[in-house]
């Protein structure tokens, strides 16, 4: 699956909001800067465009969703790298955001990621004031406590611990399946389709179970990875003792996990009225990248 072509979409798409927040700082624009445009697969703005093929919608007016989804991942990344939290000093194959400058600029980078997706999607001109309302209320919802940063308590809680599956996919449901699921919600608002039940369950069913493959493909290239691929530090989790999907159900049975949720995401995407094309592929794709 070639992801340049919407990898470069995207990047002329951030740094143009990113102008428009008129940053106070210098070096916190800079680290702003760094930590948004330091390289990424920027699958969930992916996520939202396929979507938008799905139901038939035209691309361009999904691309404040787009950046913003990728600013709160991006702050997300950046808090995640820090001292308190993973202790990461490579993320890209690159020195961390704390690492490049510091770790109170890498704090306040974050924090203004944060608000600043906020403000890309409140600002958007191209959609009405609903559904400007309707995506910061999802996005906010799983970003915040109910998902994202409720996942990554989760997750810091249970650190040297020992969980069960069902546990496991609780913590990775809101850790990273969150802001999965918020993508093909956020398009089908954009798209103004989020009003039809049959096609919002689909696309939940889908992201919920593409968002668990994604974390049971991330636990396997942690053991199985190279550092220079991954641009992370190979064997983060199992150094600090993270109950992963490997941990429990062995190597085997994390890729077959893997395979049956990239099937349950694809036969879940039967009746949308687009192209489904995209989304079946990223599903696919999901399980078999390096990194």
């Amino acid at each position: 699956m070639n992801l340049q072509p919407l990898q470069a979409r995207v990047a002329e798409l951030a740094e143009a909001r990113l102008a428009e927040l008129g940053i106070a700082d210098q070096r916190l624009a800079d680290a702003m800067h760094y930590g948004l445009m330091n390289g990424g697969k920027r699958l969930r703005p992916y996520l939202v465009y396929a979507t938008m093929d799905a139901l038939n919608a035209e691309h361009a007016v999904a691309d404040c969703a787009a950046v913003a989804l990728e600013m709160i991942h991006s702050y997300s990344l950046v808090h995640d790298d820090l001292p308190a939290m993973d202790d990461d000093d490579l993320r890209r194959g690159k020195p961390t955001c704390h690492i490049a400058f510091d770790e109170a600029t890498a704090i306040l980078a974050g924090d203004a990621l944060l608000n600043g997706a906020y403000e890309v999607l409140a600002s958007a001109k191209e959609l009405s004031e609903k559904q400007r309302l309707q995506l910061v209320q999802v996005l906010g919802r799983a970003a915040g406590s109910a998902g994202m940063v409720g996942g990554q308590a989760i997750d810091i809680n249970n650190v040297g611990k020992s969980m069960t599956v069902e546990q496991l996919e609780h913590m990775h449901l809101h850790k990273t399946g969150a802001l999965i699921r918020a993508a093909v919600q956020m398009g089908a608002i954009c798209a103004a389709k989020n009003t039809d039940t049959s096609i919002t369950e689909a696309l939940d069913k889908y992201a919920k179970a593409v968002g668990l493959a994604f974390q049971v493909q991330d636990d396997i290239l942690d053991i199985e990875g190279d550092t220079a691929v991954l641009g992370k530090q190979q064997g983060a989790d199992e150094a600090l003792k993270k109950p992963t999907y490997p941990s429990l159900l062995g190597l085997e049975g994390a890729r077959t996990r893997a395979k049956v949720l990239v099937d349950e995401a694809i036969q879940a995407l039967a009746g949308l009225p687009g192209d489904t094309s995209t989304l079946e592929s990223l599903a696919r794709y999901i399980i078999e990248r390096d990194h």
